[in-house]
């Protein structure tokens, strides 16, 4: 199996956690720990830096991926977490290039994954075909004047999850390429319903 730099905290479900460019599993396992204290945590860093700063993948630019490299990493993180909680129930959490990958993994390996939330998503790839989601819960947190990912590239990932049979609940906030409080509480409450 290959193996990830991570943090982990037993418990089912387990809330896997995947950072932003930049981000860390530290922050991320302490992110983790904000939004529920009757889970499980696996906080992994991604394997591809970009200069000093961590990612999950590679990028040829702002929003333009290199696709072969999203595949291969995403195969790879399916198959660790699938081996690393292979009885527990995988919720990922993402923000940013942690959600992208989680989308990514959620259109080519759904069975990973049993519930995912995703911060500031885009469209990681467009699949050859859309898998069969049947009813598996994802949130989406996104921002209104995100300069990051377009309203459109936002709502087009939201069509794909619902075209797959997703229970999607698409929640927009005012701001940008992050989240605040109320979005805290957003996410706190789905992670609760699970």
């Amino acid at each position: 199996m290959s193996d990830f730099i991570h943090l982990e905290e037993p418990g089912d479900p387990t809330l896997v956690m995947l950072h932003g460019t930049g981000g860390d599993e530290i922050e991320m396992l302490q992110f983790g720990k904000e939004l529920s204290r009757r889970t499980g945590f696996l906080s992994l860093r991604g394997k591809e830096p970009e200069g000093r700063v961590n990612r999950w993948f590679r990028r040829f630019g702002e929003g333009v991926f290199d696709e072969p490299n999203l595949r291969m990493r995403t195969e790879e993180l399916a198959d660790y977490v699938m081996e690393k909680l292979p009885e527990k129930k995988r919720v990922a959490v993402g923000f940013s290039n942690g959600a992208n990958i989680a989308a990514a993994t959620l259109l080519l390996r759904p069975e990973a994954f049993d519930a995912a939330a995703l911060l500031a998503p885009m469209v990681p790839l467009q699949p050859d075909t859309l898998p069969d989601l049947g009813g598996k819960p994802i949130l989406m947190i996104c921002g209104e004047r995100d300069p990051m990912v377009p309203r459109m590239n936002a709502l087009a990932l939201a069509t794909m999850f619902e075209t797959a049979g997703a229970a999607l609940e698409l929640h927009w906030h005012p701001g940008g390429h992050g989240f605040g409080p109320a979005e805290l509480n957003v996410l706190k409450a789905w992670i609760a319903r699970l």
